[in-house]
C-alpha cells in the first residue's frame, strides 16, 4: 500500500508513515494491515515497523463503524470479482464468492481490528487459521467455528493451489464445497449479524 494513495510518494519515513496511518488511513488499509509484516531490509525499520502496526491495530474502534466499513469494502469486492448470482449454482469462485476466503480473510480481520485492543495476542502474524483459533481461545468466537473455518481455509488454498498450477481458474463445482461454504456463511453471520 501507498501511504497517500496512487499519487503518494512509494517510500516515506516511518514517522510519515505512522501519521499516515493514524490520521488519514482509510478502514482497509488497517485490514490490510493484519496481514502485513516486514520481510527485509534494515532491522530498525522493521522492528518500527511491527511497534506501529501493533499500535495501530491494538486501537480501540467503533463496532458499528468497524461493521459497516468492513461490510462496505466486502460489497466493493463482490460487485468487482464475484460469479454473477445466476451463475452461482454451476461454479463457485473460491476466492471471491460469498463463503470463500475473502469471507474468512474479512471475518478474521474485523475480529483483530475489533478485539486486538483488549486482546492484544491477535496481533500476531501467524495467518488466518492461527488467529481463527486464538480468537476462539479468546472467547471471540466458538471454538466449533474456529475449527470447521479454518479447515474450509485449509481446503481452499489446496483447490486453489491445484487449480492454478494447473493453469486453471480458481473456479469449481459448489457442490464440492457446500459443506465449506455453509460453515464460513455461519461464522461470517456470527460475527457480523
Amino acid at each position: 500500500l501507498r501511504p497517500n494513495g496512487e499519487a503518494g510518494l512509494a517510500v516515506t519515513s516511518i514517522d510519515a508513515f505512522r501519521k499516515y496511518q493514524l490520521e488519514d488511513a482509510w478502514p482497509w488499509e488497517h485490514q490490510a494491515l493484519v496481514r502485513a509484516r516486514f520481510c527485509a531490509g534494515d532491522p530498525a525499520v522493521g522492528a518500527a515497523f511491527a511497534r506501529i502496526r501493533q499500535e495501530i491495530l491494538c486501537q480501540k474502534r467503533d463496532p458499528a463503524k468497524l461493521r459497516e466499513d468492513v461490510l462496505a469494502m466486502r460489497q466493493k469486492m463482490l460487485d468487482a470479482h464475484a460469479t454473477s448470482e445466476d451463475q452461482r449454482h454451476v461454479m463457485f469462485d473460491l476466492k471471491h464468492d460469498p463463503g470463500g476466503l475473502v469471507d474468512v480473510e474479512f471475518v478474521v480481520q474485523a475480529l483483530v481490528l475489533g478485539h486486538a485492543w483488549e486482546h492484544a495476542e491477535l496481533t500476531a502474524n501467524r495467518g488466518n487459521i492461527f488467529l481463527l483459533r486464538l480468537a476462539a481461545e479468546t472467547g471471540l468466537i466458538p471454538e466449533s467455528q474456529a475449527r470447521s473455518v479454518g479447515n474450509a481455509y485449509r481446503e481452499y488454498r489446496r483447490m486453489q493451489h491445484a487449480l492454478r498450477l494447473n493453469n486453471q481458474r480458481s473456479r469449481v463445482d459448489p457442490a464440492l464445497v457446500a459443506d465449506k461454504v455453509a460453515a464460513v456463511r455461519e461464522l461470517w453471520k456470527y460475527v457480523f449479524g
